[in-house]
């Protein structure tokens, strides 16, 4: 592509807006490198102490955790910043990165097997992250800290918060203790909510600090510090939980989910506060609502197959061809149709033993390496 067709290309877009989108990038790539080196972080230390699934806190003494959060923070920096300069609508969606590399990753390191249907549901959340991204609003302007605040404490956003809250408690003090360690979406529900009310005060902190830089003193103002205390308790809140959910399910899973609960929460949150679709037509709208379609295909998908095993029936087919002859093959399935299936499929483990201590871990989207003949 020549010079002048790259400039056709981003004459549409500020320099505001490409500096968030280059901050924002380079947080996905931060954020997905940390989910594995976290998720290595607290293999290892569960295995002399407490797991973090059951709410031990001995990763805390793992020196590769403290790594994997100094990555992750580096990557929140990043996107602390992007912020700043571009509309949370645009921001947010680009965390479809983490994905793709949080799977990459955790394929070759971890030896974590991800299901053909979970990866075409990671595609489905990343194509309706771009289609959202391609349609987002203007930024608008703000002048103040001040302007935020108004934002936040308008009716709309203020039931919208109190609902939030309340939902995280009762996932925490209800839910939680019963269904925490079988049912993924508990832990990442409390991670995505607290999520977007976290976002919505670190975009508030990050035009203080952008104003603030530019010569208008914002650190003045009671709500820059109010902000900043909502930052606090929902980042330590999300960690809390996210760690728990790491610890417990596959990273192939919680990265994905978390990445779409977090996202779709996130913008609503953007578009109740920021009224982002007030400076919309129609059919971007429309778009950005097929966008959110596509998301939600894609966790379905995911969801959905966490439990197949790929290539199960091929395998099994082969091994009774090959080891009791095709007779032997279609008796079976004879049977089968009469009495239903003499070898029912079992339910993975969540966590096995190898020569570390802990096998790979038989969780959500994982799948045998090796089917034995009966």
């Amino acid at each position: 592509m020549d010079t002048q067709s790259w400039k056709d290309v981003y004459k549409g877009m500020s320099s505001d807006n490409i500096k968030g989108l280059v901050l924002a990038l380079s947080s996905s790539l931060f954020i997905g490198a940390s989910f594995i080196i976290k998720k290595k972080g607290l293999k290892k230390a569960g295995a002399s102490g407490v797991r973090a699934g059951v709410g031990g806190y001995s990763y805390l003494y793992e020196t590769l955790w403290w790594v994997g959060m100094i990555t992750m923070i580096v990557g929140e920096v990043a996107n602390f910043a992007a912020y700043a300069f571009a509309p949370a609508i645009l921001v947010t969606p680009l965390g479809a990165l983490s994905i793709i590399i949080s799977a990459v990753l955790a394929r070759i390191i971890l030896r974590e097997k991800l299901h053909t249907f979970g990866i075409l549901g990671c595609a489905l959340c990343v194509v309706g992250s771009i289609t959202i991204v391609l349609h987002a609003p203007q930024e608008r302007e703000i002048q103040s800290v001040k302007e935020v605040w108004d934002l936040a404490t308008e009716p709309a956003f203020l039931l919208y918060a109190v609902a939030v809250i309340i939902a995280v408690l009762i996932l925490i003090f209800h839910y939680l203790p019963q269904y925490g360690q079988t049912h993924i979406m508990f832990y990442i529900g409390v991670c995505s909510l607290m999520g977007s009310l976290s976002v919505m005060s670190v975009k508030a902190l990050g035009i203080a600090l952008k104003l603030t830089l530019s010569g208008t003193n914002q650190l003045i103002y009671p709500q820059t510090w109010a902000f900043t205390l909502i930052v606090i308790v929902c980042v330590l809140t999300q960690m809390n939980y996210l760690n728990k959910a790491l610890d417990t399910f596959n990273t192939a899973v919680v990265s994905p989910i978390y990445y779409v609960m977090f996202t779709s929460l996130t913008i609503l949150a953007s578009i109740i506060m920021f009224k982002d679709w007030d400076r919309q037509n129609p059919t971007q709208i429309v778009t950005e609502m097929c966008g959110f379609v596509t998301i939600l295909s894609g966790t379905f998908l995911l969801h959905k197959t966490k439990d197949m095993v790929d290539g199960m029936f091929y395998c099994f087919s082969f091994v009774w061809v090959n080891r009791t002859g095709v007779a032997n093959f279609s008796k079976h399935l004879l049977m089968e149709s009469n009495t239903g299936p003499a070898m029912l499929p079992v339910r993975l483990p969540k966590h096995g033993d190898d020569e570390n201590g802990f096998g790979q871990e038989g969780i959500p989207l994982r799948r045998q390496d090796s089917l034995r003949s009966p």
